[in-house]
C-alpha cells in the first residue's frame, strides 16, 4: 500500500503519525493510498521550513520569482495527460473534466507569472512642495492553504499557490485527505521547476492538526475552501488573531427560467451545469426557478438528456458521469433524496442504487431530478454537492428572483431568457456573485475574482484576478523630501525659468 509523504523544505518525509486516511479510487471503490493524519509536531515543522524560507524567497525580485512559475507552467503541458489521469483516479472525475481541473490550475499559473505588472504600485510627485509618495505592494509572510478534495489540481496549485509564491510569500498547503495525490505531484513538478527550500510544503492532517494555523504566531493569513460551518470558524478565530483571511464555502447556486428561453438549448445547459463533476463544485446548477407555463416541458427535456447521461468510471473516455469522490459521501447524497421524498418534492427521476457493470464496488449516484420543490424544503435550500436538481415553479420574472435570492448562498446565480430587459434586471438586482445570462457555469477566467457572497464566501479579498494581488501583499506608501533641495531651489530659482 502506497503511503503519502509529507512534502516539507523541498523534500518528501515520511509521516511519524500514527493514525492513516484511505484514498480511493472512486471508481473502483479500491484503496489506492493512505495519507498521513500527520502530527502537531509536523504541521509546525511545516510552518517553520516556511518561515526560514520567507527572508530570502522575499527578497528575490519578482522577476526571478516568476521564472520558476514559467518552467512550471511548460512541466504542468508536459505532463498534462499523466495529471489528468491522476486527478481522474483520486477524484472521480471523467477525463474532460479532470482535464480542465488541470487547465485551471496552469491559467491560474499564467496569471501569477503576470505578478511584475500586477504587482506594480502608484506614484504622485509634489503631494506637497518638494514631496514625492510612492505605493509599493510587498509580500506579507507565511501564508496556509486548507483545500477541498473536489477540485485537487485547481484548488490548491492554481488558486493558492501560484500567486501566493510570486507576491513573494510562502506557503503550507493542507492538502484534502481523500485526494492529496495530484497536490504531491505538484509539488514534484515545483521542485523540478526550481522552487528553493521551504517556499511550498504540504501536509495532510485533520481538521484539529489543521486548527494550529488559526492562531500560529508565524502564520499570516489563511486561505481556505470548504463548508460554511467551517469557513466561519476559520474568519472568525484567524481573523480575531489578526490574520487575513479569504473563506470559500458552500452554495446552492439557482437559475431562473424565463417562458421565453429555448427549451432544448436550455435543459442541455442546465444538464451539463448540475450533473458535470457529479455536482461536486460550489459553482454547480442544483436548483432551476422556471416560470410555470413552460415548467413541464422543461422537466421532460431534462429527465430525457440525463437518462442519456453515460455513467461509468473516471478512466473511460466513453463516461459523461463518474462517481462521487467516497461512499460515505454516496450515502450521505442519497439520504438527502431520501429526505426530499419524505419533504414531499416530486422525485420524477431517481439515481439511488446506481451500480456500474464491472465497477460495483465503486460510488456511483445517477442523475436525480426533483419536482415542485417548495419554499422550506431542506432537498432545495442546503448544498447536497451531488448530481441531484431541484425545480422550484414560479408565476413570474419578480417571484423567481425573490426566491433565489432568499437563499443564504450567494456563489453564482443564472438566468435563462431571451429578454434584455429582464436580463439586465437580473444582473443588477441577483445576489450570486457571478452571473450567468444563458450561461449555466459562470466561473469567469482567472483574470476575474472567483466572487462569492452572502454565506458563500467571508473575507474581504476573493481568489484570483485583481483581489488576488491585493490579499497576497500589503501596501507600503513612502513619501520623500530631501533638505538640500530648498537651497538648491533658491540658486537655482533666479537664473532657471523652467524651460528645458
Amino acid at each position: 500500500m502506497k503511503k503519502v509523504k509529507l512534502f516539507i523544505n523541498n523534500e518528501f518525509i515520511e509521516s511519524v503519525a500514527k493514525e492513516y486516511m484511505n484514498v480511493y479510487n472512486p471508481s473502483t471503490g479500491e484503496v489506492i493510498a493512505q495519507a498521513p493524519c500527520c502530527t502537531k509536531e509536523e504541521v509546525d515543522r511545516a510552518i517553520s521550513a516556511a518561515k526560514a524560507a520567507y527572508k530570502d524567497w522575499s527578497s528575490t525580485p519578482v522577476m526571478k520569482r516568476v521564472q520558476v512559475l514559467y518552467r512550471l507552467r511548460g512541466l504542468i503541458e508536459k505532463h498534462m495527460d499523466e495529471l489528468t489521469l491522476l486527478v481522474a483516479t483520486e477524484n472521480g472525475k471523467v477525463l474532460d473534466e479532470a482535464a480542465g481541473d488541470v487547465l485551471k490550475a496552469k491559467e491560474a499559473t499564467e496569471q501569477a507569472i503576470s505578478a511584475p505588472n500586477l504587482m506594480m504600485g502608484e506614484s504622485l510627485m509634489d503631494t506637497s512642495a518638494g514631496f514625492d509618495s510612492v505605493l509599493y505592494r510587498e509580500s506579507v509572510g507565511v501564508f496556509a492553504g486548507i483545500a477541498p478534495f473536489n477540485f485537487p489540481a485547481m484548488i490548491p496549485m492554481g488558486w493558492m499557490t501560484p500567486m501566493c509564491i510570486a507576491c513573494g510569500n510562502t506557503i503550507v498547503l493542507k492538502a484534502a485527505s481523500m485526494t492529496p495525490l495530484t497536490a504531491m505531484r505538484f509539488a514534484e513538478l515545483y521542485r523540478e521547476a526550481g522552487l528553493p527550500d521551504g517556499v511550498l510544503n504540504i501536509v495532510t492532517c485533520s481538521r484539529n492538526e489543521a486548527e494550529i494555523f488559526l492562531s500560529h504566531p508565524d502564520v499570516n493569513g489563511i486561505t481556505f475552501v470548504g463548508s460554511t460551518s467551517v469557513g466561519k470558524h476559520i474568519y472568525s478565530t484567524a481573523a480575531a488573531a489578526g490574520k487575513r483571511v479569504q473563506a470559500l464555502c458552500e452554495a446552492k447556486n439557482h437559475a431562473l427560467v424565463l417562458e421565453d428561453a429555448p427549451i432544448e438549448r436550455t435543459a442541455k445547459g442546465i444538464i451539463n451545469a448540475y450533473l458535470g463533476c457529479a455536482g461536486e463544485r460550489c459553482m454547480a446548477l442544483p436548483v432551476v426557478v422556471v416560470q410555470e407555463s413552460i415548467a413541464d416541458r422543461l422537466a421532460d427535456a431534462l429527465v430525457r438528456l440525463s437518462r442519456e447521461r453515460v455513467v461509468g468510471p473516471a478512466f473511460d473516455k466513453a463516461s459523461e458521469l463518474g462517481p462521487v469522490v467516497s461512499e460515505s459521501h454516496k450515502d450521505f447524497i442519497e439520504r438527502c433524496i431520501e429526505d426530499g421524498v419524505k419533504e414531499g418534492a416530486k422525485l420524477i427521476l431517481d439515481g439511488r442504487g446506481k451500480v456500474v457493470d464491472g465497477f460495483e464496488k465503486g460510488f456511483y449516484v445517477g442523475p436525480t431530478i426533483f419536482d415542485h420543490v417548495m419554499p422550506g424544503m431542506k432537498v432545495g435550500t442546503d448544498e447536497i454537492f451531488g448530481p441531484v436538481l431541484c425545480i422550484k415553479r414560479v408565476a413570474s420574472f419578480e417571484e423567481g428572483l425573490k426566491i433565489m435570492n432568499e437563499n443564504p448562498y450567494a456563489n453564482g446565480s443564472v438566468i435563462f431568457t431571451s429578454n434584455g430587459y429582464y436580463a439586465r434586471e437580473f444582473a443588477r438586482y441577483t445576489d450570486g456573485g457571478m452571473v450567468g445570462i444563458n450561461v449555466g457555469i459562470p466561473v469567469p477566467v482567472g483574470v476575474f475574482p472567483f466572487s462569492g457572497h452572502k454565506s458563500s464566501f467571508f473575507g474581504d479579498l476573493h481568489v484570483l484576478g485583481k483581489d488576488g494581488i491585493r490579499f497576497y501583499t500589503k501596501t507600503k506608501t513612502v513619501t520623500t523630501r530631501w533638505f538640500d533641495e530648498e537651497e538648491i531651489r533658491a540658486e537655482k530659482v533666479s537664473t532657471w525659468d523652467g524651460t528645458i
